[in-house]
């Protein structure tokens, strides 16, 4: 292999419109402070809560922005429940990949229809604002995607959140959209989701990669990227392959104790000045690679707009597709597990994944896994 294409087929009506990505939740040990973790470090501000004062008794919510990005961070109040539930096991992650609808409940009706599991049944809540529509339904592992239907709805964030004003907000580090999530499967697992991608959901599996080319000396994986009918949600998967050792898939998949989302893509449109202001504040990212690879670069890549010195000095990485060209970085892991960790991506054109990346991407989180007694 090889990487491979698939092109687009326009020929099937799109019963699953998407819009984008709505949010993304996650549960986490104490949200009051991973809220202080992601304001400071990454730029957010706080835009709603919902806890105690708001009616909510198991959790505390907090709806965090920074351009179109929405996370949301909830936390359990009490030893027991669904969201503590999930932590125990799991630790900090990703509950949630909310996606933006015209119709929840047509979208709930569609995908239950073609085989999906319910989460949620479709409801309707409404306040002062007006009224949002969600319905739920599972994905991979213990993930979910929640159908969000907001077009009747001018508050903060939905109803029972409160909106928050004022306060400690940092300036923005220039993070603007979700461009792609990615989610880690099971050995063998990885046909299996694309299938109900597929089936399910209505996407295309736009490109694929197996363990002859992502791969080092150490481990590989394979992954295929799926992607909705008009191409603003995109969801590559992974799987583990043999190797001589553990591959980052397994670890993670030992480590978050099952399948899940293993990190979020945020793009930026200047990633020399986000990834130089989130390293003044204290964001860790993977080691870079070694000088060979950028006296290379453009021998690789051909021309492009930035300066080689300040990509290597932050460690940024950089590939090319007919289409053009990205930059991209990857923090390490946002938790003590080796679990969830984000992508800053900057795309010039380019419509690809870094498959020119992944040997220095790699070979990377192999020195973290191996510094942590796990490769």
């Amino acid at each position: 292999m090889q990487t491979q294409l698939v092109e687009k087929d326009t020929s099937i009506q799109d019963f699953l419109p998407l819009n984008g990505t709505d949010h993304v939740e996650l549960y986490v040990g104490n949200a009051k402070q991973s809220a202080h973790f992601y304001k400071t470090a990454f730029g957010f501000h706080t835009v709603a809560y919902a806890g105690p004062e708001t009616g909510l008794r198991d959790r505390a919510s907090y709806v965090l922005q920074q351009g179109k990005i929405r996370l949301v961070l909830s936390t359990p109040l009490k030893s027991e429940g669904p969201v503590m539930d999930h932590i125990k096991k799991h630790g900090d992650g990703v509950k949630i990949l909310a996606l933006w609808v015209d119709d929840a409940y047509k979208s709930y009706e569609e995908t239950i229809k073609r085989g999906a599991r319910s989460y949620q049944e479709p409801q309707t809540l409404t306040d002062e604002s007006g009224e949002v529509r969600t319905a739920g339904i599972y994905t991979y592992g213990e993930t979910i995607h929640l159908f969000v239907e907001r077009k009747n709805y001018n508050g903060a964030f939905m109803p029972g959140y409160i909106a928050v004003e004022g306060g400690y907000q940092p300036e923005s580090t220039g993070l603007l959209y979700i461009d792609h999530c990615v989610g880690n499967v099971g050995w063998n697992r990885m046909n299996d989701a694309v299938k109900w991608y597929e089936e399910v959901m209505g996407f295309r599996n736009i490109l694929s990669f197996d363990d002859k080319q992502i791969n080092t000396e150490y481990s590989a994986l394979m992954s295929k990227v799926m992607s909705n009918k008009n191409g603003y949600v995109k969801f590559p998967i992974n799987e583990p392959a043999e190797g001589k050792k553990k591959s980052q898939i397994e670890e993670y998949l030992e480590f978050y104790e099952g399948e899940g989302v293993q990190h979020i893509a945020v793009a930026t449109h200047d990633i020399i000045a986000t990834v130089a202001e989130m390293k003044a504040r204290g964001v860790e990212f993977l080691s870079p690679p070694p000088k060979a690879y950028y006296e290379t670069l453009l021998e690789r890549v051909g021309n492009i707009d930035e300066d080689i010195a300040p990509l290597q000095e932050l460690g940024i990485l950089v590939d090319h597709d007919e289409e053009g060209y990205l930059l991209q970085i990857f923090t390490k892991p946002v938790q003590d597990r080796p679990t969830l960790f984000f992508e800053i991506i900057q795309r010039k054109g380019a419509q690809s994944f870094g498959a020119g990346n992944f040997k220095a991407l790699f070979e990377s989180l192999e020195r973290e896994q191996e510094l942590r007694g796990n490769l």
